[in-house]
């Protein structure tokens, strides 16, 4: 498969062999090892390296397209083959190894190995018509071999360098993706905060303040025509305004237990004590050897709790509110069932409030499970069962 690319990833190997390509000319020429210098053709050699080292960034400022790489390619070739007919040494015939470098980069490796067949068989032709014998002369043969050698590793370097450069381009697409993943996961964190934070306003304060928006348009309702239940309304008003702000309160406490670690069965004791009065009775049975758990699977039991017993007081009129806590092996129940009103399940009735909504929804991030249970007449029991952890 061609490869096609702006900048060599190790472009500095064709300015290293034009550099000794030309300094090897040079010197042959200023030792005088050639049977006869000719200034013109010394200057002609010079200048052909010297438009191969002005083609490489010439190259890379023109792109690298299929087809400004193809013609780069031929003009590269043909500068060769004028350096090489101007080099009286014979060295520069080593300039030919960059034509499958340069072919693998570029197109791939099939056509590097190609061209670099082409190559040899080139350098044995003209030995074989300008060197009649030369396959007996040690010198030519191991300058053959040393061609070969040359172009075995220009193709391995390539190999490599075009290989490095793939892996590099991966890489990049890689970190693209988890850039993407990234953002959209800050997304999705940022709805599920929304959503936990409509949770915890209904279940801390929602209640009460629909119930103190109540008392109050009572109050002022009865103000003229019965001032005695004005004056109760207000008073029910004070009381659940007082219970909305035991809410925040618990609600900032068990964010506190949750980065402080504080247990379960610590937090769920608190919360009955608090939530009983003369009014309600409510209980705790813890069973069982509490485990450490994770915050999320802590917070989710104890705002279910909370949600429970708030419905219990506010709507099941009940009396009596039992909570039950069992830390089993593979799983960690809760229960809290009262003795109040309690209301139809079927399907036919209208769809549950979103406080049991946002119950379901706090057991399922945990991956738990919430059932409710409830008839006319017969009291409510929420069960929330998670996963220990």
């Amino acid at each position: 498969m061609p490869i096609v690319r702006k900048e060599s990833p190790v472009s500095w190997v064709s300015a290293v062999v034009y550099g000794i390509v030309l300094i090897a000319g040079l010197y042959y020429v200023v030792a005088g090892l050639g049977a006869d210098v000719r200034p013109l053709r010394t200057a002609g050699f010079v200048a052909c390296v010297a438009a191969l080292f002005a083609l490489e960034p010439a190259e890379r400022r023109c792109g690298a397209g299929r087809g400004t790489a193809s013609a780069f390619l031929l003009v590269r070739l043909a500068l060769f083959v004028a350096v090489a007919a101007l080099d009286d040494s014979g060295l520069s015939r080593a300039l030919f190894v960059l034509v499958p470098f340069a072919a693998y980069l570029a197109f791939g490796r099939t056509v590097s190995i190609a061209l670099a067949a082409l190559c040899l068989v080139l350098l044995v032709c003209s030995y074989a018509l300008w060197v009649p014998g030369w396959y007996t002369s040690a010198n030519y043969v191991a300058d053959v071999l040393m061609f070969v050698i040359g172009l075995v590793l220009a193709i391995a370097m390539a190999g490599i360098a075009v290989r490095e450069q793939q892996a590099r381009a991966r890489l990049e697409e890689s970190l693209d993706e988890v850039t993407s993943y990234a953002a959209q996961v800050a997304d999705l964190s940022a709805a599920a905060e929304r959503n936990r934070l409509a949770r915890d306003i209904h279940d801390s304060l929602g209640h009460h303040l629909t119930a103190i928006a109540v008392q109050v348009e009572k109050a002022s309702a009865f103000r003229e025509r019965d001032p005695h239940a004005a004056d109760q309304a207000l008073a029910d008003a004070r009381s659940s305004a007082r219970h909305a702000l035991d809410d925040v309160r618990r609600s900032v406490g068990a964010l506190r237990d949750e980065r402080e670690g504080r247990t379960l069965s610590a937090s769920l004791a608190e919360l009955v004590d608090r939530a009983g009065d003369d009014r309600l009775q409510v209980s705790l049975v813890v069973d069982g050897e509490e485990r450490a758990g994770d915050n999320a699977t802590v917070s989710a039991l104890f705002r279910a709790a909370q949600e429970a017993l708030t419905n219990a007081r506010r709507h099941a009129q009940a009396d009596r509110v039992s909570v039950s806590l069992t830390f089993g092996d593979t799983e960690t129940r809760l229960v809290v069932a009262d003795d109040g009103r309690g209301f139809s399940t079927g399907a036919s009735e209208p769809a549950e409030g979103f406080g049991l909504l946002g119950l379901r929804e706090r057991a399922a991030l945990v991956g738990g499970l919430a059932r409710v249970e409830s008839q006319p007449g017969a009291g409510t029991r929420i069960t929330v069962t998670v996963p220990a952890r």
